[in-house]
């Protein structure tokens, strides 16, 4: 089976979504982490190529590190968006929270209802992923890139929580970064 991406470009039935230089926002730590988004999308789509009780179970425990690596990755995006005052913040922050309350609500069902099919969920959240990038993040990035132009940012740096691989024994350690 063959799997066809944004791109255009095939890839093997293990993807649903490749990373692609176009989606990059410009913020070397977000686009690191929209990688790893990438990555546990990819993880969750193939789980769901076994077979329903092993897909159901393995789908289970990556979508509960997803959720935390979600977590995780939007209160960076917060971080930031705060500390440069950035005019959407309230917007984008509301976009996350309802993301939220969607991935519960799909892990909440999948729990409950042996029915329920976990793909339809790995493609709403590459869609999801993949429009919010395009949309907001850009949107967000573009702002940064202007407030670098202006010198804003030489010297602003922020102090997140870096989480490497989540699921597989990944570690997570304080680090600076510089966001301009």
């Amino acid at each position: 089976m063959v799997v066809k991406v944004a791109s255009g470009k095939a890839t093997s039935s293990n993807e649903v979504v490749v990373w692609k230089n176009s989606y990059s926002v410009g913020i070397p730590l977000i686009d690191s982490q929209h990688k790893e988004l990438i990555s546990l999308t990819n993880k969750l789509y193939r789980s769901c190529m076994k077979s329903k009780e092993y897909s159901k179970e393995v789908f289970l425990g990556v979508i509960r590190g997803a959720v935390d690596y979600v977590g995780y990755h939007f209160s960076t995006e917060e971080k930031i968006m705060e500390r440069v005052r950035y005019p959407a913040y309230g917007v984008h922050k509301k976009e996350h929270a309802d993301f939220v309350r969607e991935v519960l609500k799909a892990v909440d069902q999948l729990s409950r209802d042996n029915d329920y099919n976990p793909l339809n969920f790995v493609h709403y959240l590459k869609d999801w992923i993949l429009t919010h990038i395009a949309v907001s993040d850009t949107a967000m990035g573009k702002h940064l890139i202007v407030l670098k132009q202006q010198g804003t940012l030489q010297n602003m740096t922020l102090k997140v929580k870096q989480v490497d691989h989540v699921g597989e024994g990944g570690c997570s350690v304080q680090k600076r970064f510089v966001i301009g």
